[in-house]
């Protein structure tokens, strides 16, 4: 790639960036659709694409970018944390927990990671994984708390004694 190829990648990357910033993904994908063939395969444009297609809620077409960049980067958790929101938006809740396990792997101190596995845990009404998970997550980070109540994926467990519990606490 010549030194003009790669500011003008960089500079469409940005742009981009920007877009999905903003919350414009259709703009983000008229951006990296001007990228020439050769550079759309990059793990970087890869996730771009399946970002703003997830954010669009165009799921199923935003399993295939995340896909080719998790298989590009599997270590990179925000690749598998969008997979995984994807994957439990196509009801495909296993997929969504393995690519959260990939995640976590990678970084097991990342507290949105263990709120996300508690969250699809609890969907799949494992409730000892769900509650580990969410102790975790809550060790962390304290603000995850403030979600708990409003995040219908908890609704599985929330009668639970533990659940209620450990949700009840003062932080």
């Amino acid at each position: 790639m010549t030194p003009s190829n790669r500011v003008r990648l960089s500079q469409v990357l940005r742009e981009a960036e920007g877009y999905l910033e903003l919350h414009l993904p259709q703009r983000a994908l008229e951006a990296l659709n001007r990228l020439p063939e050769e550079s759309r395969n990059s793990t970087h444009v890869l996730y771009l694409n399946g970002e703003a297609l997830r954010e669009m809620e165009r799921y199923d077409e935003a399993l295939e970018p995340l896909r080719r960049a998790a298989d590009q980067d599997p270590e990179n958790i925000h690749v598998q944390l969008a997979l995984g929101w994807c994957y439990k938006r196509t009801h495909q809740l296993q997929q969504a927990i393995e690519s959260l396990e990939r995640a976590l792997e990678s970084d097991p101190g990342e507290a949105l990671v263990l709120y996300n596995l508690a969250c699809y845990f609890s969907l799949d009404r494992n409730r000892d994984k769900a509650l580990d998970f969410l102790t975790r997550a809550l060790r962390l980070d304290g603000k995850f708390r403030d979600l708990i109540g409003a995040e219908p994926d908890f609704d599985p467990i929330r009668s639970d004694s533990d659940f209620q519990s450990l949700t009840s606490i003062i932080a």
